[in-house]
């Protein structure tokens, strides 16, 4: 099965690549930057910008699936012509597709509801990538500080891929959505004592106050508007945040990865000389 992966070089995509590609699939790599892709070697990475349709349609050509995403551009901002790009594959006779969707629909999802094409939307609740964001603190410093203290269920990118792999290439996915979960719910804290055993350092969690938090998100670089969203979030996490499903078992027949089992093949971004 000839099959296009968009946002090939992600946290996801790349996982996804790699699991069609052993599969024995054709797998088409879409990037902006082929030359940048370091895709695995029979994968051909293809160029393109989901922010301009136009650039599109050698992409699609010949192609049974695709897996999408629904932001593109520098900014990584939800794309706005969703419809065109439905329509693109639709006219080139695509079958299958999977969404990697967030909280909140977009034109992507509308779009493919609408069309004649068999989808599956795929909601990870949080990714466990997202402690990446901490590696730079726990080397210079070996603390985790942060506001948020919730538990979230954060699921493993190799999983999702997993469950994208299995509703683009067997048959009683379609018109399904998919949250997704890792196997347990852990808090900030719970995180950084595994990091603290997989790396062998010892790592303290820090609880911010609102006003550190606000100071650490600049940090960053965010805008006003995404700093005050991340306070709404430490403090008033969603429910399903910390709901623990079944959804990678049901669907890819392996339990979810754990937390444990991503902080070990992450290890080495963690670990610090001092």
């Amino acid at each position: 099965m000839r099959i296009l992966v968009t946002g090939a070089t992600g946290q996801v995509g790349r996982h996804l690549v790699a699991h069609l590609h052993e599969a024995g699939h054709d797998v088409r790599a879409l990037t902006r930057n082929p030359a940048r892709a370091e895709l695995p070697p029979g994968v051909r990475a293809v160029a393109g910008d989901l922010t301009d349709t136009t650039t599109l349609g050698p992409a699609f050509e010949g192609v049974e699936g695709v897996h999408l995403i629904t932001f593109g551009g520098d900014g990584s901002e939800d794309l706005t012509n969703g419809s065109e790009i439905i329509d693109l594959a639709e006219r080139h006779g695509v079958g299958r597709a999977t969404v990697l969707g967030g909280w909140a629909p977009t034109s992507i999802e509308s779009a493919l509801m609408a069309s004649s094409i068999s989808w599956s939307i795929l909601q990870p609740v949080e990714f466990m990538g997202n402690a990446l964001e901490w590696a730079e603190e726990i080397r210079a410093k070996r603390t985790v500080s942060m506001l948020a203290a919730y538990p979230s269920a954060m699921v493993h990118e190799a999983d999702i891929a997993s469950v994208a792999a299995t509703a683009l290439t067997h048959d009683g996915h379609g018109g399904r959505t998919y949250p997704l979960t890792g196997p347990e719910a852990l808090t900030p804290r719970d995180r950084t004592r595994i990091l603290a055993e997989t790396t062998g350092q010892d790592i303290a969690f820090v609880q911010l106050t609102e006003d550190g938090e606000r100071a650490r998100l600049r940090g960053y670089g965010y805008d006003d508007d995404y700093v005050e969203f991340g306070i709404q979030l430490a403090t008033n996490p969603p429910d399903v945040a910390g709901v623990v499903l079944p959804t990678v078992e049901d669907v890819t027949g392996h339990p979810a990865r754990t937390f444990a089992q991503w902080a070990q093949e992450h290890s080495g971004q963690f670990r610090t000389t001092l």
